[in-house]
């Protein structure tokens, strides 16, 4: 297509998202204690879907005394007025044949959307944001759980009915009609294994769902359960990082001795629940309620667009948001994003600068324009300095920001005090315990620290639970690590990718044209090495980089990155092979001094 065509189609898209923006009547921001809600209903609209999630955040807060429910990640609840609307949130959802979700959650390292549909509110497809929100809450206290628990515990809390007067906790919802036959023995259904969801095998997945909930259920109100305080016992054990099949086991006993009274428990007529009467009542119109500007209309529903990886879409709200109002930082912040996307480094740092100049509580904008600045990289005790500094005002302004907490850990080590990056590492894993990446640095400090024993154990625990690039660091680590210092006859192995060879080295360059022409080059022992990226492959990109999963473009940033690549050897000379998978990893600075740092382990 031709330049001055893409220009034209461009400039018209906004023009037409900017009037239609235009016409329909301001959209309403409502903000309760815990939550956010933006609609284009009415303001009461907004305030009873704040109210709802506020109800749902209650429940936590009583049942689950010491849980995490506030995350560094903060939630944006969109409203929507009916079905037509929900075009302007979501173009790729209106694109889809069929009936439209009424329902969406989407999760983000810096970011966290949901859409609710307000023509929808109180039918059971609204059950899905409850029980993704209570996944929410699950994920933010624990970095690994066993699929039943996992599942269990978010359909569990999920499944809650909410009344004028009374709470019930365990009302059985859907489940109780999928409980009729002889259930999955209890030592099975706790397993580490879940059956994975295919077109055909839909019944299975939905009856370990519902098992998964009734063992929840169980656990909570079955005889000698203590009314909940055995699950809650079990799972702060689990937050402490105990072994799950050992934890179950001393707190539940035997679970071959378990599977008689779990299968009359779940065949009663009935199921107990869990009844709060008389929950406080949020006055809905005290929440402070607000109208949108046009800018910031269409700035928001760009973020949710471009945080759900929808580029192309989110490009015309940015350019429409700053033609409204050129000073809206949040504007800014997202056409920096947007431009760091493209590999536009200069002009999205200037966004970024811009965003935060005009709006100072923009942390993400601040802490971006840091990262991408040469201090982020400079050794001199000056610009360390003020790299410190302006992290700290990133935590300030959003003390539960774990990647900032994690640029202190790294900033730490290179200054060569490595107890106080131990201590910023392990608070990054206490904000985000579900990103193992954080488990896996909190391990080479130690490593460093020459506390090898405990290092391998943050290895083992992340090799036994992770996958992929994750479970490959962890083995990294752990062959770093002198066998003296490891526990006795332990033994870590790769991952296997059948058919495939594994080379370790430092990425080059990545070029990006058609499909076919789309290649890496890597250098390994001094060679350049020359790979085909097939559309087949998959990209893992490590949880400590400072943009993470949320900007990752395979296109742009990895030049000077340490990576594995698993492929498949070529078929002639001109190139080595087409990749099955890469593996980015982000190995801890060295030290100021010179000192070089733990080196990355190539595979056999």
């Amino acid at each position: 297509m031709k330049p001055f065509l893409v220009c034209f189609l461009f400039c018209l898209s906004s023009l037409f998202t900017a009037a239609t923006a235009h016409a329909e009547k301001p959209w309403v921001e409502v903000r309760s204690p815990h939550f956010r809600v933006l609609t284009n209903g009415t303001a009461r609209d907004g305030q009873r879907v704040a109210a709802n999630f506020e109800q749902m955040r209650y429940v936590f807060v009583r049942e689950l005394s010491g849980f995490r429910l506030d995350s560094g990640a903060p939630l944006t609840i969109f409203a929507m007025r009916d079905e037509k609307t929900s075009r302007r949130l979501d173009a790729w959802m209106w694109k889809m044949k069929g009936r439209k979700p009424t329902v969406l959650f989407k999760y983000g390292k810096e970011r966290q959307y949901a859409m609710v549909r307000l023509d929808a509110l109180g039918t059971e497809p609204n059950l899905f944001v409850a029980v993704q929100y209570a996944l929410s809450v699950v994920r933010l206290n624990s970095y690994w759980l066993f699929p039943w628990l996992n599942t269990g515990l978010a359909e569990f809390y999920g499944s809650t009915q909410y009344q004028e007067d009374k709470i019930e906790i365990g009302a059985p919802a859907k489940y109780s009609a999928l409980l009729q036959g002889t259930p999955i023995p209890v030592r099975t259904l706790i397993s580490e294994q879940a059956p994975r969801l295919t077109k055909d095998n839909w019944k299975e997945v939905a009856g370990f769902d519902a098992e998964s909930w009734a063992l929840v259920h169980y656990l909570t109100f079955g005889n000698g359960m203590e009314e909940g305080q055995k699950i809650n016992q079990f799972f702060g054990m689990l937050r402490d990082g105990e072994d799950q099949g050992k934890s179950f086991e001393q707190v539940f006993g035997s679970p071959e001795g378990m599977d008689r009274p779990f299968d009359q428990y779940i065949h009663n007529l009935a199921f107990d629940a869990a009844v709060i009467r008389n929950p406080p009542k949020w006055k809905e119109t005290d929440f402070v309620t607000r109208e949108l500007t046009p800018a910031e209309t269409e700035a928001e529903l760009a973020g949710y667009r471009l945080w759900k990886g929808d580029s192309l879409d989110a490009h015309p709200m940015v350019a429409a948001a700053l033609e409204y109002d050129p000073k809206l930082g949040l504007a800014h912040e997202e056409n920096g994003f947007l431009l760091f996307a493209q590999g536009k480094d200069a002009e999205s740092e200037g966004e970024f600068s811009a965003a935060y100049r005009l709006d100072s509580t923009l942390y993400l904008s601040l802490f971006a324009k840091t990262m991408m600045s040469p201090l982020a990289h400079s050794n001199t005790p000056g610009d360390e300095a003020a790299l410190h500094d302006a992290l700290l005002k990133v935590v300030d302004l959003n003390p539960q920001f774990a990647p900032a907490y994690v640029e202190m850990a790294r900033l730490e080590v290179r200054r060569g005090n490595l107890p106080l990056a131990y201590g910023l590492s392990r608070r990054a894993e206490q904000l985000e315990p579900s990103r193992a990446g954080y488990y896996l640095m909190t391990g080479e400090i130690l490593h460093r620290m020459g506390r090898d024993a405990e290092a391998a154990a943050d290895a083992q625990y992340v090799a036994k639970h992770g996958k992929g690039a994750n479970h490959d660091a962890a083995v990294d680590l752990w062959n770093s690590i002198p066998e003296k210092q490891r526990p006795a006859g332990a033994a870590l192995q790769y991952e296997a990718l059948p058919g495939t060879n594994t080379v370790a080295g430092v990425v080059e360059q990545v070029n990006c044209g058609t499909a076919a022409d789309d290649t890496v080059v890597l250098r390994h022992d001094g060679k350049q090495l020359t790979f085909r990226i097939s559309d087949q492959h998959t990209t893992d990109m490590p949880d400590t980089y400072w943009y993470g999963s949320d900007h990752f473009a395979l296109c742009h940033h990895l030049g000077g990155m340490p990576a594995v690549l698993r492929y498949r050897p070529a078929a002639d000379a001109s190139y080595t092979g087409d990749v099955a998978e890469i593996d980015i990893r982000d190995d801890l600075p060295a030290p100021s001094n010179g000192k070089s740092g733990m080196q990355l382990a190539a595979k056999p």
